[in-house]
């Protein structure tokens, strides 16, 4: 007999075709008030769970008492509720590969438009503002030969310290639990404290991870240590940067410039003051979202999940300490 799974994201024909073969599948394209109930009770018959975009809280699963497996379609997990899932002995498994090399495009596009202020400049042109030889009221910032700190030296971060290195000439500082020694032999990166990182970057990128001990890890004290002069950008989760904070030193000068793709509440409200200022580049959390990327997304998910609950061979699990037990 089959094992049960339900599918709560749209995904390629031919992924829904590789979880059938595999598995009983029940397919929800999106969860909503219309169909929750549903959802809750054909997740609590269901030995496996795969999708993304949906908070899985621990009263959603408190009935699943067969649930062995969860597949995110995405890098992050912070809308689960690891600890429980754990002492559940739910394995979940997250992806990397195929969205590492589209996000850090999407951090670099990010540090280019807001260095050189493209999207500000781009209405001032179709507003009929240029008129004559650009003055230095127009300016951008230079790039090549800067200093680049990555706040998280995990697979996306080195993906952008790589562009930065060896397509910019950019130097790259970088802070990890561990020293990270392919990055440091072929791009000459640096490992080192969070704040010198932030006093010597002109440049600061973070790709971290949510968690309890990284949220607001960027606050008032550490905008603070950045240079006047510098630029951040966020690819990572919007919680790790104090957003009230960063808005304060957006408006005083504390800092030049950002480039956000993610917020502490998205959709970003439109009461926002990020909203109003020219110095800021938004992006509505697009990191991974390119067709190719997000269709090899879903078969990397759905692979994982068929690999452990048919296989036994789990891959990329975020609490690997269930297949201990």
């Amino acid at each position: 007999m089959k094992q049960k799974v339900v599918l709560y994201h749209p995904v390629p024909e031919d992924v829904v075709a590789l979880l059938s073969d595999n598995f009983e599948l029940t397919v929800f394209d999106k969860v909503n008030s219309s169909n929750r109930e549903a959802f809750i009770e054909a997740a609590h018959e269901a030995e496996g769970l795969i999708g993304m975009g949906l908070p899985i809280r621990t009263e959603l699963l408190a009935g699943a008492k067969r649930l062995k497996a969860i597949t995110t379609i995405s890098a992050g997990y912070d809308s689960f509720d690891v600890g429980w899932l754990t002492n559940q002995k739910v394995l979940l498994m997250n992806l990397f590969d195929p969205l590492t090399e589209t996000t850090a495009d999407l951090a670099f596009a990010l540090l280019m438009a807001t260095a050189r202020r493209i999207p500000e400049l781009d209405k001032r042109v179709r507003n009929g503002e240029w008129k004559n030889a650009v003055t230095n009221e127009w300016f951008g910032s230079d790039i090549f030969g800067k200093t680049l700190g990555i706040v998280g030296m995990g697979r996306i971060g080195t993906a952008v310290a790589r562009r930065g290195a060896l397509g910019c000439g950019m130097s790259i500082l970088y802070t990890a639990r561990t020293p990270k020694t392919e990055a440091e032999r072929q791009l000459g990166a640096v490992r080192c404290e969070l704040e010198h990182l932030l006093r010597e970057s002109d440049y600061v990128c973070i790709a971290i991870p949510l968690s309890a001990e990284t949220t607001h890890l960027i606050g008032d004290n550490e905008l603070k240590l950045m240079k006047k002069a510098s630029i951040l950008v966020n690819i990572a989760r919007g919680p790790v940067v104090d957003e009230e904070a960063l808005c304060r030193a957006l408006v005083d000068g504390t800092i030049h410039a950002a480039g956000l793709d993610v917020f502490e509440k998205e959709p970003l409200p439109m009461t926002s003051p990020l909203l109003s200022m020219e110095n800021v580049v938004l992006a509505p959390h697009i990191g991974s979202a390119t067709q190719e990327t997000r269709d090899s997304m879903s078969r990397y998910a759905a692979h994982s999940l068929v690999n452990y609950l048919v296989h036994g061979s789990p891959r990329n699990a975020v609490n690997p300490e269930v297949l201990q037990s």
